[in-house]
């Protein structure tokens, strides 16, 4: 059964009203987005018909091409709407990237229609901003596919993909939310982490709470305090949906407020770590979802209820299956264009790279971190996350990451000197000796990607350590 009051029960489809059917509709009063005021559906639809006007007075028109550059805001919203309205294919691009990156990726995507944003963004860790939009022409090319949303890949282990999707598979995955127990439901509150750019704050956050009734709220900032402000400004059962990043900054807070409202919080990305799951719990004293997704298909599985930590059960209409240690999932078409990979998605398979099991019996899947994560050193197996995860949990630690070039090699970002001197002596009582690091950098920040992953390319991570060589 649904958890949506929008949803009907049976599977939604894509028609050409999809936007209008499945995002816009319902009542004028009803308010759906809160970027630091409220915004009801009236507004909501004002907004997305003026960006209309003027998408299609540059031109754009069913088949184009547009690419939106723009932070979390209403104009960010408003313009995705409308250009899906129009049946223009949209290009996301984070706002974050630099002059030359975004060059580099109209290089590649070459739209008709750019929108972006005038003067300087401010900074102080905010989750959405007030802009002014600007939409441009450009000698493009309309789309060369059907596909209605491009992505870039976050880049976390390399190079970035363009990945494609339909509005077809954009409204699969928002039913895939409402027949989820345990997703925010019709009147309850979301306070949006992650990113609108990216596939967890775009279709669980955006798009989920319009389909569903449930108001998606923007803190001001992405601190503690404006977090737990924004949640206390409801009265309304309130899910945080973020990143483990999220998680460990909440965590960080020996005395949170009393908030009887907070009923959920939900990360996907990467596993949290046991100890900061833990640490959590404890301090908020509220459930702990974990889902696994990834760009190409949005999300994949679930563990809403914490039960299964570390496993996760395949959400409805997902199929995942093991193959030599590596976790696939059915998808009917390739989800890249452009130049890509050929083993990446084979005979109706996409291949996660993701090393994990699925037990038979239960269907629940567990993800053991990356492939390129299990590692030979002297001809004895080391899992580099085993490694990583020990070393972030030591005292003092903020954040680590574990790569492998001719052998193991860490960067931390540990502040407190006595705490970083005593780490190799820490990691001998726990790590065997070939499992531990052969380099430890110790680093005053380490490079995250624009969903807040850690970045595990040896070349950007040299970035860190300027004393590391190559």
């Amino acid at each position: 059964m649904s958890n949506s009051g929008w949803a009907t029960g049976a599977p939604l489809t894509a028609t050409p009203d999809w936007v209008d059917e499945l995002l816009l509709a319902g009542d004028d009063r009803d308010v759906c987005l809160h970027f630091g005021s409220p915004v009801d559906r009236a507004g909501l639809r004002h907004a997305v018909a003026d960006r209309e006007d003027t998408l299609r007075r540059l031109g754009l028109a069913r088949g184009g091409s547009v690419v939106l550059r723009l932070p979390p805001s209403l104009a960010y919203a408003a313009n995705l709407l409308a250009a899906w309205r129009i049946g223009a294919q949209v290009a996301l691009l984070d706002h974050r990237l630099t002059a030359y990156e975004t060059d580099r990726a109209l290089d590649r995507l070459r739209p008709q229609v750019v929108v972006s944003f005038s003067g300087t963004l401010p900074g102080g860790l905010r989750a959405f901003y007030e802009v002014a939009d600007i939409a441009e022409a450009r000698d493009g090319r309309p789309a060369e596919t059907g596909h209605a949303v491009v992505q870039l890949s976050s880049g976390s282990t390399g190079p970035s993909k363009v990945i494609a999707r339909t509005a077809a598979q954009l409204v699969a995955e928002i039913d895939r939310y409402t027949r989820m127990d345990g997703v925010p439901l019709p009147g309850e509150r979301v306070v949006l982490l992650a990113s609108v750019v990216h596939v967890l704050g775009l279709v669980g956050g955006l798009l989920y709470c319009l389909h569903a009734g449930v108001e998606l709220v923007l803190p001001e900032r992405l601190t503690v305090d404006a977090i737990l402000r924004a949640v206390a400004a409801g009265e309304a059962p309130t899910t945080l949906l973020g990143v483990p990043f999220h998680t460990e900054l909440l965590a960080s807070n020996p005395n949170p407020p009393k908030l009887p409202q907070l009923k959920r919080m939900t990360t996907g990305g990467e596993l949290v770590r046991a100890e900061v799951a833990q640490r959590f719990t404890d301090r908020y004293g509220i459930v702990l979802g974990n889902m696994y997704g990834m760009t190409e298909v949005g999300v994949i599985a679930t563990d809403l209820f914490g039960e299964h930590r570390p496993s996760l059960l395949p959400a409805p209409g997902i199929t995942v299956r093991e193959l030599d240690g590596e976790l696939l999932i059915a998808t009917p078409a390739s989800p890249y264009i452009g130049l890509s990979d050929p083993t990446r998605w084979v005979d109706g398979w996409l291949h996660t790279k993701d090393a994990g099991r699925v037990d038979p019996a239960t269907g629940l899947m567990t993800v053991l971190g990356r492939l390129d994560s299990q590692v030979s050193v002297g001809g004895l197996k080391v899992d580099l996350t085993e490694v990583e995860h020990t070393l972030a949990a030591l005292p003092g630690v903020e954040s680590a990451v574990v790569v492998f070039d001719s052998g193991i090699e860490a960067f931390a970002v540990v502040p407190d000197p006595a705490a970083a001197a005593a780490l190799e002596g820490e990691l001998a009582v726990r790590l065997a000796p070939y499992k531990r690091p052969r380099v430890l950098h110790i680093v005053e920040q380490l490079p995250r990607t624009a969903t807040g992953k850690l970045v595990r390319d040896r070349a950007v991570l040299r970035t860190a350590d300027p004393t590391s060589a190559p």
